[in-house]
């Protein structure tokens, strides 16, 4: 998006070689349009294709083709709002078009899951991958708080385990927390104020909440803040 597209394909060979294994996300990805003319496109997805096929040799494959194909249809709406908004407005027809198309594709993605969960359990990494174990999270996530309080206790298991990554338990976590009317902890979630704004809920114990992020690997709040044009200020200790 920057323009540099030498540095994207470097980044890229990098998030290759650390494991990255989303093939679907790299080739929906919007904010990657501008380097599929590029030459060194194909052979980028190629070398990342071959280093996943590598890396499932064990997985259970039907179960990961299952999970990919929700991830895809997950993201797939979520990719567009940006575009949407921009075009139309975030109060036009053709947004609130999309939000009932991605409503009804988490309630179609979220049959699926919770049957997983009833009946096989969290799925473990070293059976559908990284990508596998977020596609369970992000549906729950874009759930409901019943749901998310059911299989709460599953998730932190999962992440214990090794199966689901810290952060984004904490996501869940945080998520649960505000729908419960409670503090949160990592100072993830935002909510829209009196006058439609987009403000963080509240954070226990708000001025140690990037000890707490950066425990679990994330991005100082200052940093977070800006993906959605805040400012923000740790308060003082």
């Amino acid at each position: 998006m920057a323009g540099n597209a030498t540095k994207a394909f470097q980044y890229l060979d990098k998030a290759t070689a650390a494991g990255w294994e989303n093939v679907a996300h790299v080739k929906q990805d919007t904010d990657l349009t501008t380097l599929h003319a590029n030459k060194r496109w194909q052979p980028m997805i190629a070398k990342l294709e071959a280093a996943v096929a590598k890396g499932e040799a064990n997985y259970n494959k039907p179960l990961k083709q299952q999970l990919d194909s929700i991830m895809a249809s997950d993201q797939g709406g979520r990719m567009k709002i940006q575009e949407v908004e921009k075009k139309y407005g975030q109060q036009s027809a053709e947004m609130t078009a999309l939000w009932k198309e991605i409503e009804a594709t988490d309630a179609r993605n979220l049959q699926r899951i919770t049957k997983l969960l009833d009946t096989h359990g969290w799925p473990r990494k070293s059976e559908v991958g990284n990508t596998g174990t977020q596609t369970v999270f992000l549906v729950i996530q874009h759930s409901n708080l019943p749901t998310m309080e059911k299989y709460f206790p599953m998730a932190k298991q999962a992440m214990e385990q090794g199966d689901l990554s810290k952060s984004a338990f904490a996501l869940l976590q945080d998520r649960l927390l505000m729908w419960q009317g409670k503090p949160q902890i990592y100072g993830s979630q935002l909510k829209g104020d009196a006058n439609g704004k987009m403000v963080f809920h509240e954070s226990e114990d708000e001025a140690h909440v990037d000890e707490r992020r950066a425990a679990i690997g994330m991005e100082p709040l200052a940093s977070y803040a800006k993906r959605f044009g805040l400012e923000y200020k740790v308060p003082a200790k």
